[in-house]
């Protein structure tokens, strides 16, 4: 067995390593009473969304329900926390229970899904959000409940993320998923035309009275913190009101993204640290940065500059879920930086880890698609057939993807993931994360 790295090392001892992983998954089917039979998915389109399995639970499997009484709350009666600086100090002991996690897997639609919140809680990740779920949706279709929102023993600590535009709606929502998660979060982050459709996310930023009456609705009536998932304006002190006000409001823990919503194109647009320092020296609540996180060395470089208590990532998780456990894929590694080596992992294996994880717990099959995607895109360049295999296939399982992946092998396809073996880096992230 290779003797770990000093960076390596480093991450064991923040707990990084592999977790057990818990098999039975809770699913809204037991808020709901509702329940999917077992199918073959169809031999159509429309396979991508059903799940990719639903195996039988007996009775003593599922979940038992649970009612709003049975919630137990660390914040004590609704509500109480709002007054005076007391709900500082409340937020602030919630988070020190929850271990104060650093490295964090961020909101993404159809993409933080519970097989992949497990895949990068097994190399790294200290906690995660699930997608963004619909508020309105979420209330009203008992099928998008069950299979959008899925969770399990070991899923924690967790944020369950809603965009909404209407405090009673999004107050009917949290109740159903409190007793499953840590934080409740609302996305004013969200900057695709989509939210701009339906007036949610980073649109809010237009309405500020709304905001503050979804926070405060939140704040004054659940039993777990409220959190909130923003991007900046333009002005740094538009950007300060703003944190101001979602604190003043009830907000328990603020994301910050970096970027206004006009910048979608992360590539593009750097985020800027600088505006998140300024809300991290402003509130008095957690706050965690979101934007420019590819590797570890951008995490450490984060939180010094920041001063945040944690670190989001998202596109990079997708294309490398073990991001966290130090590994970096090849286009991170300078072409004569000789403290990079092979960490003797690959992304081939990460999509055969994913596969086994969502045989455990089941999700729609169009997450999965998207997935096996990102990670093996570096792949798919060098053997861009194979890619297109994938895209000829109608209706997907998990033994034609676990083909995919030999295939790819037996084509001599291999792009390694990357280790940085430097001894004065795992110093320095160790003096940063704390250990």
């Amino acid at each position: 067995m290779n003797k770990p790295k000093p960076l390596i090392s480093a991450i064991l001892n923040l707990n990084l390593h592999p977790k057990p992983l818990f098999s039975n998954p809770i699913h809204l089917m037991a808020l709901t009473q509702t329940r999917i039979t077992h199918s073959d998915p169809p031999q159509n389109d429309a396979e991508d969304d059903v799940l990719c399995s639903n195996p039988e639970q007996t009775q003593e499997e599922q979940p038992s329900s649970h009612s709003l009484d049975e919630t137990p709350s660390f914040f004590g009666s609704t509500g109480k926390y709002l007054t005076g600086v007391s709900r500082f100090e409340r937020a602030w002991a919630h988070w020190t229970k929850l271990g104060r996690p650093k490295l964090i897997v961020a909101p993404m639609v159809d993409n933080s899904e519970l097989p992949f919140r497990m895949l990068c809680r097994k190399y790294g990740a200290e906690a995660a959000y699930t997608p963004m779920l619909h508020s309105r949706i979420f209330n009203e279709n008992p099928k998008y409940r069950s299979e959008e929102f899925t969770t399990c023993k070991e899923d924690r600590p967790l944020f369950v993320q809603f965009c909404a535009n209407d405090p009673d709606i999004l107050l009917e929502a949290a109740r159903r998923v409190e007793s499953h998660c840590d934080y409740v979060d609302i996305n004013l982050g969200c900057p695709q035309r989509i939210a701009r459709r339906g007036y949610y996310g980073a649109f809010l930023m237009d309405n500020l009275p709304l905001v503050k009456s979804l926070v405060e609705k939140l704040a004054l009536n659940l039993n777990v913190p409220v959190s909130c998932k923003i991007r900046v304006f333009p002005k740094l002190e538009d950007t300060l009101k703003y944190a101001k006000m979602l604190e003043d409001a009830g907000c328990s823990l603020l994301a910050v993204h970096g970027r206004t919503r006009d910048e979608k194109d992360g590539k593009k647009f750097r985020a800027d640290w600088n505006a998140i320092k300024a809300v991290k020296n402003e509130l008095r609540i957690p706050v965690l940065a979101n934007g420019n996180i590819r590797h570890m060395d951008d995490v450490r470089n984060c939180l010094e500059e920041t001063g945040a208590d944690g670190v989001l990532s998202a596109e990079t998780l997708l294309e490398n879920p073990a991001l966290f456990a130090g590994f970096r894929t090849s286009n991170w590694v300078v072409d004569n930086e000789k403290d990079s080596i092979d960490g003797k992992l690959d992304q081939a294996d990460l999509v055969v880890q994913y596969l086994k994880l969502c045989e455990k717990y089941p999700v729609p099959w169009r997450m999965i698609r998207s997935h096996v995607h990102k990670m093996l895109g570096d792949w798919f360049r060098v053997q861009p057939q194979v890619r297109e295999e994938l895209n000829a296939q109608s209706r997907l399982t998990f033994e034609f993807l676990y083909g995919l992946v030999d295939q790819l092998r037996e084509l001599g396809v291999r792009v390694p993931l990357h280790q940085k073996d430097d001894a004065s880096a795992t110093g320095n992230l160790a003096e940063v994360i704390g250990i």
